[in-house]
């Protein structure tokens, strides 16, 4: 059968995932009786719930007398060192645009990663039955952004599919009454357009795994293209090491795609795309060569993380009340078998204590991780995120981010103001009678925290994409801190309405009444500057007197609940975010409040 390898890219939520499931359903592939169920690629629950690729995924399908392998990559910049190894195992590449945002900053991360490695592209407007939709315009973007990547004459004259994923309708005009429910066009544009693998003839088989996988019964697995000859079950074969060794071991498993199913197989031929399992520790661009043949293929590069954090156990009053896995052991645990399989991310116990720095590619990215633990029934504590600084010949550096910005018109002298105190220098500015598209080159340190303050400043219509450009000098301006201190509760206890009415016009609640606490909790953000410790559990004295209006409803401001990035973004420096599977709690890392006064007192002296 003949193979066709391609991957699909775009920014995050341009609909990649949606024309996944519709080039499967209407496919050779799936039986009469299977179904699938709306992006059922994404099948870890984050990503359902979220609406987001956040690892690549593999898939195949027939089409006439073609195996079409497809990998759908992630489109959100923190996962960006995923799609540049997809690329070394694809022949030609989707490239999905929505049809009213165009082309945003992964858009142009991806596709110039694709040309790049002279992969042949297939231009995919999506959305085409949006409100608004622009496909004409949107088009023309696309073709101005080839010429500004400097593709070459074949890769400019591209093809363009108009699609809506969403429907299952496509055609090759961008006229919406040309659309058809049918995915043929597009297929049969990948089957001509799309090159064949290309095959080397000569010399043993040779294989490099681009991505990993892991399951507890097999273990790791390295997921690549077959660059030559065949690979086989119970095979010895050689392991070319990324230090410069080798190692020779058996061949256990070999898997194919089709479809959801990764199907056990005996071999598989050059050009296909498969897993293979036999190797504990096998990582991403090592050389898998039969034996007395041995020749590496060149390395392939893992994207360095941006962003660290520091997890740790958890010391909190409640610690052990509402995890399973609470001890140093588990968790240690949980981070090593997390870098089993995602190669971004890296981990680092400091010294005999019981924390780890964990280094990943953006807030996100960590974030994700955090999740997935606190879901599986861990328990611990994390700090705030910072960028990862670099010091070259004594010059300290830190990481710049490409970001882009679609706001009203009428909020754009807001979000300049606020962007231009983060650091933020304007590259580009161009609007149209309603929206205005802002371009900035800004530190990574001045993005953390920064969606609470950039929604309210567009009123919750604009748009923030983001994608890591360069390391350059750190500037000494101090951003990207909280400006307004936090309420801090006094002592261990249950939140009385009572307590919280007494000081209620001191600033803002993140607790409700009845909610247990501790003494070093942050229990809301004060209106001031400062940092305030208050009496949260403080209950009304009973006495044996009555008066007026005394059993009157205390009506109290609805407590403002805030989700996990969001608490990410909102600690400072002194602050730690408490996870467990059943509560999120921001708290002092000094939790006693007369220590806490001592320790700030040295600091402004």
């Amino acid at each position: 059968m003949k193979i066709k390898n391609i991957a699909i890219i775009a920014h995050v939520d341009h609909g990649k995932t949606t024309l996944v499931d519709q080039l499967l359903k209407q496919s050779d592939t799936l039986k009469n009786r299977e179904t699938i169920s709306e992006r059922a690629m994404d099948n870890n629950a984050l990503e359902k719930e979220r609406g987001i690729t956040i690892l690549a995924k593999n898939t195949a399908i027939y089409y006439k007398d073609y195996k079409i392998n497809i990998l759908d990559t992630p489109g959100h910049s923190d996962f960006s060192g995923e799609v540049e190894r997809i690329l070394k195992m694809v022949d030609g590449v989707l490239l999905v645009v929505d049809a009213f945002e165009g082309c945003m900053p992964q858009t142009r991360f991806v596709l110039s990663k694709a040309l790049e490695s002279n992969l042949k592209p297939i231009v995919v407007i999506n959305k085409i039955d949006r409100d608004f939709a622009r496909p004409d315009e949107v088009l023309n973007e696309v073709f101005d952004l080839f010429i500004d990547l400097k593709a070459n004459d074949e890769q400019i004259d591209f093809k363009t599919a108009y699609v809506s994923a969403t429907l299952g309708t496509c055609s090759l005009s961008s006229d919406i009454k040309t659309q058809e429910k049918t995915m043929k066009p597009l297929l049969d544009l990948i089957v001509k357009e799309i090159p064949y693998p290309k095959i080397k003839k000569a010399g043993g088989m040779q294989f490099q795994g681009a991505l990993l996988d892991y399951n507890d019964y097999v273990g790791r697995m390295a997921v690549g293209r077959i660059e030559r000859g065949i690979i086989k079950v119970n095979e010895m074969v050689c392991c070319l090491r990324n230090d410069g060794t080798r190692k020779e071991f058996r061949i256990q498993k070999l898997y194919s795609f089709l479809g959801l199913k990764k199907i056990e197989v005996e071999e598989a031929f050059a050009g296909d795309i498969v897993a293979i399992s036999g190797i504990s520790d096998i990582n991403v661009g090592e050389t898998v060569c039969t034996i007395g043949q041995e020749e590496a293929l060149p390395p392939i590069k893992i994207s360095e993380p941006t962003v660290e954090m520091l997890f740790s156990v958890n010391t909190s009053p409640f610690s052990g009340k509402e995890g399973k896995f609470v001890t140093s052991t588990k968790i240690d645990e949980r981070l090593n078998k997390e870098i089993q399989k995602d190669v971004s991310l890296r981990v680092r116990r400091v010294g005999t204590s019981d924390e780890w720095l964990v280094l990943g590619r953006g807030e996100l990215h960590l974030g994700i991780l955090i999740e997935q633990m606190r879901r599986e029934g861990y328990e611990f504590q994390v700090s705030k995120p910072k960028p990862i600084l670099k010091v070259i010949d004594e010059v300290t550096y830190e990481p710049y981010e490409y970001t882009v910005v679609d706001t009203p018109n009428d909020t754009v002298g807001s979000v300049i103001e606020l962007l231009g105190n983060r650091g933020g220098a304007l590259k580009d500015m161009s609007s149209d009678d309603k929206q205005t598209k802002l371009i900035y080159s800004i530190p990574s340190r001045g993005l953390i925290g920064l969606m609470t303050d950039f929604m309210t400043a567009t009123k919750g219509y604009g748009t923030l994409s983001h994608i890591f450009e360069e390391y350059k000098k750190v500037e000494n301006i101090s951003y990207g801190s909280r400006k307004l201190g936090v309420l801090v509760s006094i002592n261990q206890g249950k939140v009385t309405a009572y307590g919280i009415g007494q000081i209620e016009d001191r600033g803002v609640f993140f607790i409700e009444p009845n909610e247990e606490v501790y003494e070093g909790q942050i229990v809301g953000e004060c209106n001031k500057d400062d940092d305030l410790a208050v009496n949260v559990t403080r209950a009304k004295q009973q006495t044996n007197m009555r008066s007026a209006g005394k059993d009157s409803t205390v009506v109290l401001k609805r407590a403002r609940r805030m989700s996990l990035e969001a608490c990410l973004d909102y600690l400072n420096d002194d602050e730690l975010l408490e996870i467990t599977p059943k509560n999120i709690r921001l708290r002092k890392k000094l939790l006693n409040t007369n220590e806490r006064k001592k320790s700030d007192s040295r600091k402004n002296n």
